[in-house]
This record gives structure tokens, C-alpha cells and sequence, in this order.
């Protein structure tokens, strides 16, 4: 350790360290620019200089070494004058407006000019004319804002070991940041890693999704943000990347308890934000996490994760869905004893009965939930409750978890002819291996994944011709654009844009008349507005219709609590209160918000669980930590290619081979497609690992 003076301030610091690092973290301000804490000192702006006792002139402090005895001065009237012609010289090329500059505000430039005083106007402005760069995605360069500070280059060289920025310099001698032969980023091995962003303390180098609107932790990692669960997604696909499959899953884990599932059917809403997309195509996440759950041996979690002592307090879950089962799961964990009464004959909500096992395999569902089963939770199937408010009689809480399970039927003529059916009953009646009732021409009405899983599952069933219709053009349709391309390649027929006019038939079904959309739009109150193209009527024959144009809780009044909109179970808040109009009982998933997707209904199981265990007492805090705690790497090396590697597709059936069975045809990723899939991420985290800047703001805070 050494003892040095900083403005008659003694301080003992380690010996060697930079004087500008000890005087910032003493609270001691010593204004920079160039410097960073998380890069090598390069002490070119001139900004943090001092003067020594015992030493000439003036020295950078970021790159004196502290030692015995130092005594320095931070303030005489020859460093300010120094430090005022140094910033004068950076101002000089710099534009004078800064308003229009998206970084406005929160620039440390501005906050340096703020400390050292305004500019005097002795030199001479010039303009750089640099054309602004936003030809690369995810990263836009503006060289008229650049200072010459060098983050950037230090952050891509030393920091990430990629190196692709450099200085460069124009024919005019004006030097800049940027690109040999300034090529696009992704022709130079780019990580998009967007650590030079991070570090640029002006606008010069800026996150095109940035937001002063939305927090940084979400836009600069929106797969995480994006999931309904915030699973940490780039935490698990590095150690996928490293093949410890256990401790990905463990990851997973923390935040989904059915994570194999998932991995087969869960509607990768982080795939729709990643990073990547805008460079050449998402992560295939979904894949990924199905690869990790099924490789797990259960090392990091099994019996190991939270189990508080119990409470003496009792929960009634109705609905063993993924929302109620996963509150379950949540709320035996905080030491409740709980029982879930499930009407069907097995548990598992819609990964039971609504979801085709060609697509999610029985016995793999069945085997999460003896997870829960395992950790305490009773399961009562066959069990179907009336009122809700009698359970309060033996009960401490009562969680309405009852999912979606009837089928909407549109008022339209015919629509109660025989040979109509509903979306749901049908795929329960398939599941449970039941007579469907359904003929060999099919018409499904409905654009969204439950349509599709209709008519597939129809198909399968031997039906010999299947169309499916929708009012949405076929951009606008909300099944996944893998289940409709994998639908057509079955044959199944997509007619979008049509309007449902008519079931046709006298004492049974014969067919649809439909009419072409010109537009489809809601109005303000969410009614459709619909123009239909005048004279496109036409006819499409068939023997059965099915109506897949949504679901509702299958629930009455009689149950004794408000309901709203869809028939759903009225709460205080969506997300945040989960209380009924009854006292003790709340609600979640499905049956408060609609048909979503089952990583929702986990997410508002893990919620209700949080509030009901402050409800009962507790502290709420269900959050555990199962997975290894991982040192991610900053030093990320260059790999060739990189923006252009091609997204990893799992292996499938062909249509020939999986059409007429309800055998699983999508296979997964193989071990080796796994792992490259998994270096294809962006390790958009990593940036949250660097430092923030230390201005001149934060210290005026401090000392007020």
C-alpha cells in the first residue's frame, strides 16, 4: 500500500494503481475523458491531468502510478488553463448544436463542459462532414460527434480481442474511427458485442434500439426482457456453448418448471426480440432450451432447490394448467401444503388435452409434473369445482387457475348444424382417444396455432381434405409461420383473408361461403372493421367445420365471482393483483386474459404463487438460485464469418412420413448443431458487465 495527497486529501491506496482510479473511488473528482475504468489508459485527452510536487509540467493522471509520498494538486490555474485549451481543441470539430443529438443529456461530454467551464471561442470551428453511417444493424456511427477518445478502439481490441475498429484517416488528414476501407461491420468479423456503443461517451457510436423509455437492462438484452418469465436466456446458451447442459437447465429452471415442454411448444417470444434477427437470423432459443432439458441429469437442481419449513397454511389450486400447477409448484415450495383439483383425468391443462402429442409427447408432460408432485404438491384429478367460495371452509387461499377449455362459437347462420364443432372439445376428444365425429372434408376457421393444430390433428385422423380459413392476411396470421409452412407441406389448405359468411346445409354441414377481405382493422373500442371485396363470393364444400376462433373459461356466474370480458375471471390488476371480487380467492393464466401461450400462464402461476404467499404471510419472494454461478468471459476473440452463420434448423420429418400418425416429427437439434447454434449469440449481456461512466454529475450528487 502507498500513502499519496490529492488536494491535501491523504488517502492509502494500493501501490501502483492510477491516481485517477484512487482519487474517483475516494470520491475525489478528477475530470477525464478518454478514460474508462474497464480499458488500458491511453491519457490523449488531457483532461485528468495534475500537477506533482517534485516533477515538471503536468502528467495524465490515469496513467501516474501511485506511489509513497506522491503529492498532488488537481486544481492550479496552470492545469485548468491546460485542461480548458485541451477541451477547446476537442470542441473545435465538434458540432456546436448538440440538442439534436439522441445522446443529449446524458452525454459525458456535456457534463465535462458543464465542469471546466464554457469554451472561449479563440479557435476556430471546423466541420468533419462525415455522411452518418447507418448501414449496419444494431449499430449507427456518426464520426462529426467523435472526440478521438479511443474507447472505442481499446473497448474492441483489448477489451473483446475483435479488433475490427481502428484509426483511420480520410485523404483530407482527418482522423477518425472506423473500418479498414471502411467496410461494413458485418464484412469485418463484427461481434456486435455494441461494447463500442457502451463506451462511447459522446454520441459517435450509438444503440439503435437504445430508449430513454425503456430500461437499458431490457433493450440492450431483450431476449430476457422479451420472455414473460425473464428467463436468463444468453446465461444458459453460454453454458450450452460450454456443454454443461446441467447447469443451462438449472438456469431455466429458476424461472420455468417445465422447461422440456417448453422447449417443444413454448411460442419464443425472445426469438422475435433477439438481436440477431436484425443481423441475419434470431437464435433458434426454443431449440436450445429444448436441447439443454433434455440433456439434464438433474445435478444442479434435483433436491436442492428452496423448500421452506411448513407454514401450517393450506392453498387450494382449481385447474391443473401450467398456471396452477406452476403457483403450485411455487407455493409448496414456500412451506404451503397444497392440493390442485384438476376435472380431467390427468393433469396438465392444455399440454394434455389441447395440444397435439405429435407436437408435445404425453408421457414427457407427465414426467414434469411428478416434479411437483415430488416436491409435495397433492394432485386430485376427476375433480370438478362448482363454487369456489365453499373451498374457503377448509382452505386458507383459493387460486383459480381453470385455463380456456370452451370453444367459442360465432353467431353465424348454420353455425349450430350438425357437423359443426368446437376447437377444443374436438382436440380433447382426439387426446383422450375418443370418436371425434368429424367426416373426411374439413374446414377449420381460424388463423391462429390452435387452427392449425385442428386441422393437422385432422388430418391424422384420416380426413382427406382440410382448409383452413381466417379473416387475417396472411402476414397478419398469429400461428407461427413454422406451422403454417409445415401445415401446407401436409396438404392443408390456407385460405387467408376471408370472412366467414355462412354454414351451409339443412340437416348437416355441406360447406362455408366466404368472402374476400379488402381490409381488416379494429377501431379504438377493439370492434373489427372489415371491407370485403364485392363480388368474391364463393364456396368451399365440406362435411365438417370446426371453429377455432378462440377459447373462453368455462365458468358461470355461479361460481359466485365478477366476471369480464370473455367470460374471464375478473382481478385487480393483470400482472400485479390477483385478487377476485371474492376475498381469499385469486386468479391467474388463462382465465384472466384470454388464450395467450403457456410460458404466460407460468408466469402468472410464479406471480399469483408470490401474492398469495404475502397473502398467507410470507414474504412473496419466491426467486431461488439453482444453476453454478458462471464468469462469463468479456474477451470474446474474433470468429470468421460470424454475422453470416446461418441459423441451425432441428431435424424433422417429412411431410409423407409424419402426416398420418401423431408420432413426434420434430426431432431437435442434434449435439453438434447445438453447440455452433449456441456460438452464433451475440452475448448481448456482456455489455451490461461494463462499467458506467463516472461524471461529473454523479459527484455533484454525492456532495449534495
Amino acid at each position: 500500500m502507498a500513502v499519496i495527497t490529492i488536494d491535501g486529501i491523504k488517502l492509502e491506496v494500493p501501490d501502483g494503481k492510477n491516481v485517477l482510479e484512487c482519487a474517483l473511488d475516494a470520491g475525489i473528482y478528477i475530470p477525464h475523458l478518454c478514460h474508462h475504468k474497464d480499458l488500458n489508459p491511453l491519457g490523449s485527452c488531457r483532461m485528468c491531468i495534475v500537477e506533482v510536487e517534485g516533477h515538471e509540467g503536468t502528467q495524465p493522471s490515469c496513467k501516474l502510478k501511485a506511489e509513497d509520498g506522491l503529492v498532488i494538486h488537481t486544481q492550479t490555474e496552470k492545469v485548468k488553463k491546460l485542461r480548458m485549451l485541451a477541451l477547446e481543441l476537442l470542441l473545435a470539430g465538434h458540432p456546436e448544436d448538440c440538442s439534436t443529438c439522441p445522446k443529449y443529456g446524458h452525454c459525458e461530454l456535456q457534463m465535462l463542459i458543464q465542469y471546466i467551464g464554457p469554451k472561449t471561442g479563440r479557435l476556430k470551428m471546423r466541420s468533419k462532414g462525415f455522411p452518418v453511417n447507418d448501414k449496419n444493424p444494431l449499430i449507427l456511427h456518426d464520426m462529426n460527434r467523435c472526440i478521438l477518445c479511443g474507447r472505442c478502439v481499446r473497448a474492441c481490441s483489448d477489451l473483446r480481442g475483435v479488433g475490427v475498429l481502428q484509426y483511420q484517416k480520410r485523404e483530407d488528414l482527418e482522423v477518425y474511427t472506423g473500418t479498414l476501407h471502411e467496410k461494413l461491420l458485418k464484412d469485418t468479423d463484427c461481434r456486435f458485442c455494441q461494447a463500442c456503443a457502451e463506451v462511447c461517451p459522446t454520441g459517435t457510436i450509438r444503440d439503435i434500439l437504445a430508449s430513454s423509455e425503456v430500461k437499458k437492462e431490457d433493450y440492450a438484452v431483450p431476449c430476457r426482457a422479451g420472455c414473460p418469465a425473464h428467463t436468463d436466456i444468453p446465461r444458459y446458451i453460454r453454458f450450452i456453448k460450454e456443454g454443461d447442459y446441467d447447469a443451462a437447465a438449472a438456469v431455466i429452471r429458476e424461472k420455468l418448471p417445465f422447461p422440456k415442454s417448453l422447449g417443444y411448444i413454448c411460442n419464443h417470444a425472445c426469438e422475435l426480440e433477439c438481436k440477431r434477427r436484425l443481423v441475419n437470423e434470431p437464435i433458434s432459443v426454443r431449440n436450445l432450451k429444448r436441447y439443454a432439458a433434455e440433456h439434464d441429469t438433474g445435478r444442479y437442481w434435483k433436491e436442492k432447490g428452496k423448500q421452506l419449513p411448513d407454514t401450517g397454511k393450506k392453498v387450494c389450486v382449481v385447474g391443473g394448467g401450467p398456471a396452477g400447477l406452476s403457483a403450485a409448484y411455487y407455493l409448496r415450495k414456500q412451506g404451503h401444503e397444497v392440493t390442485v383439483k384438476e376435472a380431467l383425468p390427468t393433469a396438465g391443462g392444455m399440454l394434455s388435452y389441447g395440444i397435439p402429442e405429435y407436437r408435445l409427447p404425453r408421457d414427457m408432460v407427465q414426467e414434469e409434473i411428478r416434479v411437483f408432485t415430488d416436491q409435495g404438491v397433492k394432485i386430485e384429478t376427476n375433480t370438478r369445482v362448482e363454487d369456489p367460495g365453499e373451498l374457503l371452509k377448509e382452505y386458507d387461499a383459493v387460486l383459480m387457475a381453470i385455463g380456456g377449455h370452451s370453444g367459442v362459437r360465432l353467431p353465424m347462420p348454420g353455425s349450430s348444424l350438425p357437423g359443426v364443432h368446437l376447437n377444443i372439445e374436438f382436440l380433447r376428444k382426439a387426446a383422450m382417444g375418443e370418436e371425434t365425429g368429424i367426416g373426411s372434408r374439413i374446414i377449420v376457421l381460424g388463423g391462429g396455432n390452435v387452427a392449425f393444430d385442428c386441422a393437422r390433428t385432422a388430418k391424422r385422423l384420416g380426413a382427406r381434405e382440410i382448409h383452413i380459413a381466417c379473416l387475417e392476411a396472411r402476414d397478419k396470421m398469429t400461428a407461427d409461420d413454422e406451422e403454417i409452412a409445415q401445415a401446407q407441406e401436409e396438404g392443408i389448405i390456407v385460405h387467408p383473408a376471408r370472412t366467414f359468411e355462412a354454414i351451409t346445409g339443412e340437416e348437416h354441414v355441406t360447406g362455408v361461403d366466404f368472402m374476400n377481405v379488402e381490409s381488416f382493422t379494429f377501431d379504438e373500442n377493439r370492434r373489427a372493421i372489415i371491407k370485403k371485396e364485392e363480388g368474391s363470393e364463393h364456396h368451399i364444400d365440406a362435411d365438417t367445420v370446426i371453429f377455432a376462433t378462440g377459447q373462453r373459461p368455462d365458468i358461470t356466474e355461479d361460481a359466485g365471482l365478477a366476471l369480464g370480458r370473455g367470460n374471464s375471471i375478473a382481478v385487480k390488476d393483470l400482472t400485479k393483483d390477483k385478487r377476485t371480487s371474492v376475498e381469499g380467492i385469486f386468479a391467474a393464466g388463462d382465465c384472466i386474459y384470454g388464450t395467450k401461450s403457456v410460458v404466460m400462464a407460468v408466469e402468472s402461476g410464479r406471480e399469483a404463487a408470490s401474492q398469495i404467499d404475502k397473502y398467507l404471510g410470507g414474504d412473496g419472494n419466491i426467486d431461488e438460485v439453482l444453476a453454478p454461478e458462471q464468469k462469463a468471459e468479456p474477451y470474446i476473440g474474433v470468429i470468421p464469418d460470424f454475422a453470416s452463420l446461418k441459423r441451425h434448423a432441428p431435424r424433422i420429418d417429412s411431410a409423407d412420413v409424419r402426416a398420418d400418425n401423431f408420432r413426434l416429427f420434430d426431432h431437435g437439434l442434434c449435439g453438434e448443431d447445438a453447440c455452433a447454434e449456441a456460438g452464433r449469440c451475440l452475448q448481448c449481456d456482456l455489455r451490461l458487465q461494463i462499467s458506467s461512466p463516472r461524471t461529473w454529475g454523479d459527484f455533484k450528487k454525492e456532495a449534495e
